[in-house]
């Protein structure tokens, strides 16, 4: 039997990304109305410069998950597929495209602890391009390894990400700190 499976692969930064963005958040927020908070651009996608699979990550916090779940029909019209937590307690997923996967949306209640967690390694990774270098170089490693096997791409990458995301968090509150401290 001939089964088809998602290739994974890095690739070049593309500019277009960011738009791509900004379209599908101003779809969600329309579908979802009242119960968005914020939509934030999160992954690779939303590093410049830095090689990627070529899948925008969409982080959206909402006013209660809960209530989000209600809303599976409306992510499901912009062509989503409902996954639930799927493994991460408190998150909402939600992919768009099976083999050619374009997007992904995590969604959680607005200020948790993972939105934070995203937001600050993004924002690492653009202030440290030196380990955003260093990342890249493991994601186009780990691509050329995994043989198409997501969850080995991502076993791969989890010790540097678990490593660094702590970092982030670190950097995140010295750089809040002294913006509150001026």
């Amino acid at each position: 039997m001939n089964e088809k499976k998602r290739t994974i692969q890095v690739v070049s930064h593309d500019p277009s990304w960011p738009a791509e963005f900004e379209k599908e958040a101003r779809a969600i927020s329309f579908i979802l109305g009242d119960l968005v908070v914020h939509v934030h651009h999160i992954g690779s996608t939303a590093v410049p410069d830095l090689k990627a699979k070529p899948v925008i990550d969409i982080l959206l916090e909402v006013t209660d998950v809960i209530v989000l779940d209600a809303h599976d029909a409306g992510m499901k019209s912009l062509g989503y597929t409902p996954k639930g937590e799927f493994g991460i307690t408190g998150r909402r997923f939600y992919l768009k495209g099976l083999y050619d996967r374009t997007h992904h949306v995590h969604a959680f209640n607005a200020d948790s602890p993972d939105v934070k967690r995203h937001i600050a390694f993004r924002d690492y990774l653009i202030a440290h391009p030196s380990i955003a270098k260093d990342y890249e170089e493991l994601k186009v490693r780990c691509a050329s390894e995994c043989n198409n096997d997501n969850d080995k791409y991502c076993d791969g990458k989890d010790a540097f990400v678990r490593k660094h995301e702590q970092r982030a968090e670190e950097w995140m509150r010295c750089q809040q700190a002294v913006a509150r401290d001026g």
